[in-house]
C-alpha cells in the first residue's frame, strides 16, 4: 500500500530549476542573491563564446 506522501508526489507537476530557486528566493526573502546568479551566469556565456568564432568580438569589449 503507497503511503499518502507518495501518492501526493506523484499526483504534483515536476518542478523546474529555474522556477523552484526562484520560489526559494521569494518565500526566504533572499533577493541579494539575484545579482550574484546574474553575474554568474554572464561570466558563464562569455567563458563559452571565448571558445568559438564570436571570440574577437569579445576581447574588443576588454
Amino acid at each position: 500500500m503507497k503511503s499518502d506522501f507518495e501518492s501526493q508526489a506523484k499526483n504534483q507537476a515536476e518542478v523546474g530549476f529555474f522556477r523552484e530557486l526562484l520560489g526559494f528566493m521569494i518565500n526566504n526573502k533572499k533577493w541579494w542573491l539575484l545579482p550574484i546568479i546574474v553575474t554568474l551566469g554572464l561570466v558563464g556565456v562569455l567563458i563559452l563564446l571565448s571558445g568559438t568564432a564570436a571570440a574577437p568580438f569579445i576581447y574588443t569589449l576588454f
